[in-house]
Order: structure tokens, then sequence, then C-alpha cells
């Protein structure tokens, strides 16, 4: 059957949590009218990063990189939604390259982990 992961103590996990929290911080301050719209999107994508990852954690290895899948898709989804935050003016440059090194760091760990999976 194999061994399971108990997500709370991954280190991907525990990052992506971090990115969703900054995530959520960020969109309080986004403009009421994207609340519906850019908001909503980023903050799925970004809620969905470390979502995958605590539901994958109870599969098999080979289910579970599907779900690292997801949690990737996400995270690239999101790169593309901070841009046009940026060009909209919502988040500024310091912020927009904060979060990029945060995801692109939960990227790399994360691609990483998934090499690690049996499958």
């Amino acid at each position: 059957m194999g061994r399971r992961h108990n997500y709370k103590n991954l280190k991907i996990w525990k990052l992506g949590l971090e990115i969703a929290n900054d995530v959520s911080d960020i969109l309080l301050d986004f403009p009421k009218h994207e609340q519906f719209d850019l908001s909503s999107q980023i903050s799925r994508c970004s809620v969905s990063m470390p979502s995958n990852i605590a539901e994958g954690s109870s599969r098999t290895d080979k289910s579970f990189k599907n779900f690292i899948n997801y949690s990737l898709g996400s995270s690239f989804e999101l790169g593309t939604q901070l841009l046009i935050a940026k060009h909209r003016k919502y988040i500024n440059n310091e912020t927009l390259e904060k979060l990029e090194e945060k995801k692109a760091e939960w990227q790399r760990m994360t691609m990483g982990f998934q090499n690690g999976l049996n499958d």
C-alpha cells in the first residue's frame, strides 16, 4: 500500500500555506470591483497550492503526483495573475518580486519532492 505523508510536516505544504496567506493579505488592498474577478481567481489559485498537497498526501505516491501537478499548475496560473495585478497597479514591484521569489522557491521544492515519489 505504501506510506502516507503527513502534509503538516511537509515543507512544501508549509510554504504553500505561507504564500496563500501572503496573497490573502495583499488582496485586502485590491479595489472592490475586482472582488469577483481577478481577486477571486488569485485567491483560488493560491489556496489550491497547499490544498492539493494536503489532499494528495493521503493517497498513494502515484496519485499524489497528480495532485502535485494540479498544485504546480495553480502556482503558474498565480504567477500570470500577479503580473496582471501589477500591470493594473494593484501591487507594486516589491510585492510582486517577494511573492515571485517565494513562489519560485516553492516550485523548485515541490518539483524536487514530486521527483522523489514512487511511480
